[in-house]
């Protein structure tokens, strides 16, 4: 089928998670014989940092200003079987409209879900008005559990579903891991001020704790007011090729999650998937429903305190903790992968198609009774 996606970014995962989801989700759809169109807008960091400008695995298409490329997404439109608008599109809404206007099945992809609940609850998101929720024929939420009752109760979506990040099968490494940058804890994510003090209190006073330990970050936009430890080896960027030596090299690697996320729960990084599908051994904060996506000690360990990583870091043993990475990216290679979240789409996609062809045979029966 021919998948239209209106989506912050597929070209640069500058400072985003949104361009490694996208790039997994369609690279699997591609390979599953699908025909994928893909609208970014022309923000000028990401045009300062575009790492994937023109990916074989779908037609992007880069514009400037929205009128100028309507006529070219309308006609894309009339050809789809599916048509997504993706949260954090500086045009959603009137991407939405567009959709909603074709033949297509329309689905919003929401990669920030509890941002946006929080935003529609005070009224409207940026990218996405509260009165067109229940126009999408799917809502594809990046988080999961209650929340999905709750934009079908609290604001009138037809069908909210799961459809969380994945990894690539093809990303994954094989061979051992690289030993020239190894450190103790790593941590890789962009500056968000809800995420400083757990990443102050896992992994900098870890650090300070520990002056002979190494450390490595990676992440933008962090404020020149941030002090940190000696130890601690930063990295501005890694462009995604350099995802997997970052998190393979790491004795250890965070995962944070963000405010909104970690209040909802059951909502995974893309970073939590992407560094156990890479083998890591994951240390995470802990939040509701974690327990759904990984098994704590077995394939991930929880910190609620600096002390807890200080622990990890001095009671596991390397083979310890490859161990745990093994498994946990046996779990995501099993359940996370980016086919795998290919194939729940194409199900859904059957599931909102079959639901239209309900409706209409009871719209018509409706109207010959009444005739």
């Amino acid at each position: 089928m021919k998948i239209t996606i209106f989506g912050l970014s597929i070209t640069s995962a500058w400072g985003n998670g949104h361009a490694t989801t996208y790039r997994a989700l369609t690279r699997a759809l591609h390979d599953r014989g699908h025909d994928i169109v893909f609208f970014e807008h022309n923000a000028e960091w990401y045009a300062s940092n575009r790492d994937l400008p023109d990916p074989e695995f779908c037609q992007v298409h880069i514009y400037e200003n929205w009128k100028d490329i309507l006529p070219q997404a309308r006609r894309v439109l009339r050809e789809s079987v599916l048509a997504i608008v993706g949260s954090y599109f500086p045009h959603g809404r009137e991407a939405a409209n567009e959709v909603f206007s074709s033949q297509a099945v329309s689905a919003f992809y929401d990669i920030d879900t509890p941002i946006t609940v929080a935003q529609l609850r005070q009224g409207d998101a940026p990218y996405l008005k509260r009165e067109q929720v229940p126009e999408f024929d799917l809502y594809l939420s990046f988080t999961g559990g209650p929340m999905l009752q709750t934009l079908e109760a609290d604001f009138g979506a037809q069908r909210a579903v799961p459809l969380y990040c994945s990894f690539d099968r093809e990303d994954c490494p094989k061979g051992p891991a690289p030993e020239a940058s190894a450190c103790d804890l790593s941590y890789m994510g962009t500056y968000a001020g809800d995420r400083q003090q757990k990443l102050e209190e896992l992994f900098c006073a870890p650090a300070r704790a520990l002056p002979q330990s190494k450390f490595m970050l990676a992440g933008a936009q962090y404020p020149h007011s941030v002090t940190w430890p000696k130890n601690v080896a930063r990295t501005i960027h890694l462009s995604p090729r350099e995802h997997g030596a970052f998190y393979r090299s790491s004795n250890l690697t965070l995962n944070l999650t963000r405010g909104e996320m970690l209040r909802s729960g059951y909502s995974p990084s893309v970073r939590l998937f992407e560094a156990a599908g890479y083998g890591a051994a994951v240390v995470s904060d802990r939040w509701t429903g974690l327990e759904t996506f990984f098994t704590p000690e077995k394939e991930i360990l929880v910190a609620d305190c600096t002390q807890d990583v200080i622990n990890y870091l001095k009671g596991y043993d390397r083979m310890e903790l490859q161990q745990i990475g093994r498994a946990a990216q046996e779990r995501v290679l099993a359940e996370h992968s980016a086919e795998h979240r290919a194939s729940q789409l194409e199900n859904y996609v059957q599931l909102a198609r079959s639901s239209r062809v309900t409706k209409n045979k009871a719209a018509t029966l409706t109207k010959e009774m009444v005739m």
